[in-house]
């Protein structure tokens, strides 16, 4: 039997036991809120599918993206550093200075800084003497 057959065979009936499983043992305890449409992260019962996000999301997606990607660009060289020279190791330090210090810079300026509805509640509190 070839590996082809084998797996055009397991991997239906494997898929099929894990599911029935799945349906045997899981609890279902479906409620109100639990059938409500889902938007976008948040439930449309509380009303917040529509607010406006703050420009700190999408400075959080776009560091993401950087560091996301340096990974992807030093990923290949640290496969192949044994064929590198000294100059690629000088140029993926200097890559990663370049992006330490982008991120230093965000830092010090409080980008990444949130303010979330719950910090807001706690400093309208009034202080007691």
């Amino acid at each position: 039997m070839s590996s082809i057959i084998f797996f055009l065979i397991f991997i239906p009936i494997l898929s099929i036991v894990l599911l029935s499983v799945n349906f045997i043992f899981a609890p279902h305890n479906p409620y109100k809120e639990k059938k409500t449409p889902f938007e976008c992260g948040y439930h449309s019962f509380l009303s917040q599918n529509r607010t406006q996000f703050t420009i700190s999301f999408f400075i959080f997606a776009l560091l993401f993206l950087i560091f996301d990607l340096e990974i992807v660009l030093i990923y290949p060289f640290s496969v192949s550093s044994y064929a590198n020279n000294i100059y690629g190791l000088v140029i993926m330090i200097i890559f990663t200075l370049i992006v330490t210090v982008g991120f230093i810079f965000e830092l010090g300026k409080n980008a990444l800084k949130i303010e979330s509805k719950q910090s807001q509640v706690m400093d309208s509190k009034p202080k007691k003497k």
